[in-house]
């Protein structure tokens, strides 16, 4: 753990900071027989929905594929007494393409990203900054209810690096962060993320202190074209993505959007479905 620790604190700091559809006769208000059903023609077909269209709207070949809700949620490695879990891959069995999308900071807060994302219904996992996201804390409150289950999550007040910070400090910074998602949002979450990645045992006793149950990591992050792998070239089964709410100032030029986009056509690619993180946690 403290090996992959290293390595996603090192993704991290490379970042410039941080680290089916719905049956269409059944839309129309109800089936007609097959024996009486007019034949199907281009024409008699009806208007595809925004949800038919959406993966082509925003720049994929084909749709999305997700991973169900599992029936039972895969075995993690426990805490110790006192201190939150760490979590940095989901173990799901080898043949279960699955990974899953977490996006950190909060400074970008692109209207269009708040589309796309609702048309996708991608589901992320939201770790937020307060002095980076809470010049607008209602973006990302639209992102969390726009029906995808994304959720909101604990990334400290100010983004330290908390190695480098006593307890008390670390404590302050969590804590502090719960307090204002509290405050805002109407419950402190349990799910937090390290700044860079970078924790040890202060952090982790802490994060506990405060209410928070599980240490979220990654072993992927995506760039501003490219994954970047903390082992291997390619994705694993139970993968956790890092991504950020950045814009072209911080992306060479390239969007928020446009960063998704090549984050999604790279697992598409690769063959594997999205999952929504708290549902195997």
């Amino acid at each position: 753990m403290a090996v992959a620790t290293l390595a996603a604190g090192a993704l991290a700091l490379s970042l410039t900071g941080c680290g089916g559809g719905a049956d269409p006769a059944g839309r129309l208000g109800g089936k007609t027989p097959e024996a009486t059903r007019p034949p199907t023609t281009a024409a008699s077909q009806p208007a595809a929905t925004p949800a038919d269209e959406a993966y082509k709207k925003w720049g994929l070949k084909a749709p999305l594929e997700f991973a169900p809700k599992p029936d039972l949620k895969p075995s993690l490695a426990p805490a110790a007494p006192g201190k939150a879990q760490v979590v940095d891959r989901i173990p799901v069995p080898p043949a279960d393409k699955v990974v899953f999308l977490t996006f950190d900071d909060g400074a970008e807060k692109d209207p269009e990203f708040l589309k796309m994302a609702a048309d996708l219904k991608l589901p992320i996992s939201m770790f937020l900054t307060d002095n980076i996201a809470s010049s607008d804390y209602g973006h990302f409150e639209k992102l969390r209810d726009n029906g995808s289950g994304s959720t909101i999550n604990n990334h400290t007040l100010s983004h330290p690096n908390l190695r480098t910070l006593p307890f008390a400090a670390q404590k302050k910074e969590i804590c502090g962060q719960q307090e204002h998602l509290e405050k805002r949002f109407g419950a402190k979450p349990v799910r937090f993320r390290p700044p860079y990645g970078n924790y040890n045992d202060d952090t982790l006793k802490a994060a506990s202190e405060c209410g928070i149950s599980q240490v979220i990591l990654w072993r992927v992050s995506m760039q501003i074209n490219n994954f970047q792998y903390a082992e291997g070239s390619a994705l694993k089964p139970g993968d956790i993505i890092l991504a950020h709410f950045r814009g072209p100032s911080e992306l060479k030029g390239s969007t928020e959007i446009q960063m998704t986009t090549r984050m999604l056509q790279r697992i598409q690619e690769q063959g594997y479905r999205i999952g929504r993180l708290e549902d195997y946690l």
